[in-house]
């Protein structure tokens, strides 16, 4: 992309983000050869609000008066910090010195939903203050997804090469972690002095990589980004078992599984995320031989079939497939929306629905629960985007207004049990609903983010022109 001098982005461009790429469609099918059809679903859907096209760009109003809001709070009371304590009126910071994680995270957000004065205030934030020439240990998983990511959409939005700079210093600094002896990353790296530590990982911490460091060495030229990114992804798939499933945990040194427990839960999830993805974005078709070797493997030994109908996802055995537990979080609620990206709407709306029934367990949903005695395992609610993702998957791909409708409820009760004075606030407990003081970043950069979308008409976003890395930074094919 050519670089040009710093100035406000036209909000027409924010919001269609001048998207022209060409990238490949799903495929007819996820099943695996062999796979057994799906069962049939229950015999009556539960009601969900009525959305029509007004009631839904009054939503999307609102939704952007809560993102105002949070931001207006962080200004106030965290400028130039990583996070706001949204209870307290303080600001928390990751590390010793403030990475700018909530800026960073909320640009592209800010801008899509054509918020140009706070947006203004995020990118002068980063621009003017945010250097990583630090000596400080980060954690690479969180700060590639979070910040790399964030610094990369932002740049495509804006053309600003100041933030490319940034993405591309960035990106040196962290390159250490790959140079173990499998090429699996470690999990912390200093940023001076490239020190690195944590030979105890997972498969999204080793796999959920490739679309932040492959956009990176397009957008710079520089292949090893590339080629580091996907041998992590690659070395991680290799060592799936023979009945095709990863784990939670392995030795990066070694390449040896320390936990065989196997998910789509935290610690495994984007890993199968970016399987997919990496393919859309890049054209990879590594990628999509890897994605449909694992996706059959899931839903022939996660995918659990529960009270005649509902369809979840549980923990296995990655060696024997075997059930180890019936537990499914805010975290897993991703995976309708993954479904629906890669052509299994079936399973998708099934799967869905059950994410709807634990967000009304309580009437927000919990950090997870055992799905076959319903109830709360970890009640805490982070804020997380997970289950608004999936409904706007699923809108986008069956112009259904009941996700629509889903999406309502869910915002609903969001405002109603989390909003702070000076933001929106995670909770403690679902069941009681006592806060949490804590905002994190993703709530800009994901959870508004979606809300929007999802409510906003479809032109405010070229869906197939872009991947959703896994903080829901849109990244687009220009090259």
């Amino acid at each position: 992309m050519m670089n040009r001098a710093l100035r406000n982005a036209p909000l027409a461009a924010a919001l269609l983000l001048a998207l022209s790429a060409c990238t490949p469609s799903p495929p007819a099918s996820t099943a695996a050869p062999g796979d057994a059809a799906p069962a049939a679903g229950p015999a009556a859907a539960a009601d969900v609000p009525a959305v029509d096209d007004a009631e839904a760009a009054r939503m999307a109003e609102q939704v952007r008066e809560a993102t105002r809001h949070a931001w207006q709070g962080y200004m106030q009371y965290a400028r130039g910090h990583d996070d706001l304590k949204p209870i307290s009126g303080q600001p928390r910071d990751w590390y010793p010195v403030p990475l700018l994680m909530s800026p960073v995270d909320a640009l592209d957000t800010l801008l899509l939903l054509g918020l140009d004065k706070e947006a203004n205030e995020a990118r002068e934030l980063i621009v003017g203050q945010l250097s990583f020439d630090q000596d400080i240990e980060v954690q690479n998983f969180e700060v590639t997804i979070r910040l790399l990511g964030g610094l990369l959409s932002a740049y495509q939005m804006t053309d600003d090469p100041r933030l490319l700079a940034l993405a591309d210093d960035l990106g040196t600094r962290l390159s250490p972690v790959f140079d173990s002896p499998t090429g699996l990353p470690y999990t912390h790296v200093n940023l001076r002095t490239g020190k690195t530590r944590g030979t105890i990982s997972n498969p999204a911490e080793t796999g959920t990589l490739l679309l932040e460091f492959g956009t990176l060495a397009r957008l710079t030229g520089k292949q090893a980004y590339y080629d580091k990114a996907k041998r992590a992804l690659v070395e991680t798939y290799k060592r799936r078992s023979k009945i095709g499933l990863v784990g939670l945990n392995i030795n990066v040194e070694t390449g040896e599984w320390t936990n065989k427990d196997a998910s789509i839960a935290g610690g495994i999830d984007s890993y199968y995320e970016y399987l997919l993805k990496c393919w859309k974005l890049f054209g990879d078709e590594d990628c999509r031989r890897m994605w449909e070797d694992s996706i059959g493997p899931l839903n022939q030994y996660l995918a659990d079939d529960v009270r005649g109908g509902e369809l979840w996802y549980g923990h296995a055995d990655m060696d024997s497939g075997a059930r180890t537990s019936t537990t499914y979080g805010a975290l897993d609620a991703f995976m309708p929306g993954l479904l629906a990206l890669g052509g299994d709407l079936e399973r998708a709306r099934r799967l869905q629905e059950s994410n709807l029934k634990m967000w009304r367990l309580h009437g927000i949903e919990p950090e997870s629960l055992d799905y076959a005695a319903m109830q709360v395992r970890s009640p805490g609610y982070a804020l997380r985007p997970e289950i608004v993702e999936s409904a706007y998957y699923l809108h986008h791909y069956t112009g259904d207004a009941r996700y629509r409708g889903m999406g309502k409820e869910f915002f609903d009760d969001f405002v109603k049990y989390t909003r702070t004075e000076h933001g929106f606030s995670a909770l403690k407990d679902v069941r009681s609903k006592e806060k949490d003081d804590s905002m994190e970043s993703f709530l800009f950069a994901e959870t508004f983010k979606y809300y929007y979308l999802l409510f906003a008409p479809a032109t405010a976003l070229d869906f197939d022109g872009v991947v959703f890395n896994t903080e829901a930074h849109p990244l687009r094919r220009t090259w």
